[in-house]
């Protein structure tokens, strides 16, 4: 794939792939194996439905408890137009528009693979929807996270059939309005197709993906922010031997430990002589706690990319062995587990960075109290700790894990759901806590590290540090931290 064109076909789709598409201004558009797979599925299906009379679930029945309902081919356009129109039900915050457009390039790579019955006209047009940055208004809240994410989906399909609203240069509008400037007709649906749109993991594919890549980056900045802490601190380097770590060999700790090692190399505080015999956990552990996130990391990026590179909707075709089957591809459970494993991960992350803090400002290791001259008279850095403290507790609550629960739906037809759409919001919502957190340890450890001269640490840190001082100046005197805490929030996304 090219940084400025991704061709969307049934070559694996990798996260390297997802953070270019994050990342990247692109275009996208369906291969041509895609195209003949796409239209030989549409074909059969519709030869299908001349020649019996079988039902086939939601293709020529209702949907859910009224399974059972037979529908007459004259009526099977209007059948598609009433589930996209009657499942748009959702509620709540609107949804970002990268994550928009993510649910929009996974739709397509989904319906790619030609086992969904979708005419080919319907893929192009969720392509040009990206292309043009038209981007449909979908809600937070809706998805049970079982029979696919029906109300997000439900939006996001809105406007193929010119209905709907839609984001356009970040303003809001009716898609009817919009029709006519992109030369645009409703999409006319056939056979399956709402059903192929609206079932589906893209919204918590998506929302997962947006937390993995944004994730990735927030723990590259867990490694250095610890280590300019660590040598705040004034730690011994022993728990970082290679030794220790060759007899625990988690991949995560030894290429943490590795990353710590590298980056205080050459630090005159570190290869100083020290009182101490040892130091407390959140210096002591940073290799085992930040590299076990980091392994949980790399397990629910492979749950995300089997996903992304599945067939999630239902039921599903497949013309070359004559075989429509209704069953449960859409079922998010796995996406569920992960993104509770992934929130309990990150929030960890936030934990021992605020147990970090939390030392630096407690007046240990000849650092002054809270961090600041004339203690008493200046607060200092006493309140950004409680900030964090009230963050991480936040996380804490919001890993409470939704794949544990469930509420049956459909006149219990749909008696297990996964609950994997609110996983995945609250997910992000950790991420977001996440960078905040680690944001006020950069600012504590930046300040503290000052009082280490004239030693000096690592040429690595120091560069971080020279960086970040032209964003947020050595603070001599109480002054409203709020404003260089948001400083080293952006700090954050806008460095690495």
């Amino acid at each position: 794939m090219s940084h400025s064109h991704f061709q969307i076909d049934h070559t694996l789709t990798s996260f390297e792939d997802i953070q270019l598409l994050m990342h990247e201004n692109s275009q996208i558009s369906v291969s041509e194996n895609a195209q003949q797979s796409i239209t030989k599925c549409r074909n059969y299906l519709d030869e299908k439905l001349k020649n019996t009379d079988q039902l086939y679930y939601g293709i020529n029945t209702g949907f859910g408890f009224l399974q059972n309902v037979k529908i007459d081919n004259e009526q099977l356009e209007q059948l598609q137009i009433n589930l996209v129109r009657s499942h748009a039900c959702g509620m709540g915050e609107k949804v970002p528009a990268d994550i928009v457009k993510l649910m929009l390039a996974l739709k397509i790579k989904s319906l790619s693979f030609g086992h969904s019955g979708v005419q080919l006209a319907t893929v192009n047009r969720l392509c040009e929807l990206y292309n043009h940055n038209v981007l449909p208004i979908i809600y937070t809240q809706g998805s049970l996270g079982a029979s696919g994410d029906l109300a997000p989906l439900s939006h996001m399909s809105l406007p193929l059939i010119g209905e709907g609203k839609v984001s356009v240069g970040g303003q809001e509008k009716a898609t009817a309005e919009i029709m006519t400037g992109y030369n645009w007709a409703p999409i006319s649906l056939k056979s399956k197709e709402g059903l192929a749109l609206i079932n589906g993991t893209q919204f918590m594919s998506a929302y997962g993906l947006h937390c993995l890549v944004r994730a990735k980056k927030l723990l590259q900045w867990a490694n250095r922010i610890a280590a300019l802490s660590f040598d705040a601190f004034d730690c011994i380097t022993s728990p970082l031997h290679e030794a220790v770590h060759a007899i625990r060999p988690h991949k995560g700790q030894v290429d943490t430990a590795s990353i710590i090692r590298g980056l205080l190399a050459g630090s005159e505080i570190a290869n100083g002589i020290k009182p101490q015999v040892q130091d407390p956990y959140s210096f002591r552990c940073i290799p085992q706690v930040h590299g076990a996130s980091a392994d949980t990391m790399d397990y629910v990026i492979s749950v995300f990319i089997k996903e992304i590179n599945s067939v999630t909707d239902n039921p599903n075709i497949f013309p070359d062995q004559d075989l429509i089957l209704s069953a449960g591809n859409f079922h998010g459970q796995p996406l569920a587990l992960s993104l509770d494993f992934l929130s309990i991960a990150l929030s960890e992350l936030g934990s021992i960075s605020e147990r970090r803090t939390y030392q630096l400002i407690s007046g240990q290791r000849g650092l002054p109290a809270f961090l600041v001259k004339n203690s008493g008279l200046n607060s200092g850095f006493m309140i950004p700790q409680y900030t964090a403290a009230g963050i991480v507790s936040e996380n804490k609550q919001l890993c409470t894990p939704a794949s544990v629960d469930s509420i049956p739906s459909s006149n219990n037809q749909e008696d297990h759901v996964s609950m994997g759409a609110n996983a995945a919001t609250k997910c992000k919502r950790v991420v977001d806590n996440l960078e905040k957190i680690l944001a006020i340890e950069l600012l504590t450890a930046a300040q503290a590290i000052e009082f280490r001269k004239p030693l000096k640490t690592s040429v690595a840190l120091q560069e971080i540090l020279d960086a970040f001082r032209q964003q947020v100046s050595f603070n001599d005197a109480d002054r409203i931290l709020h404003e260089d805490m948001m400083a080293a929030v952006e700090f954050l996304r806008t460095h690495l």
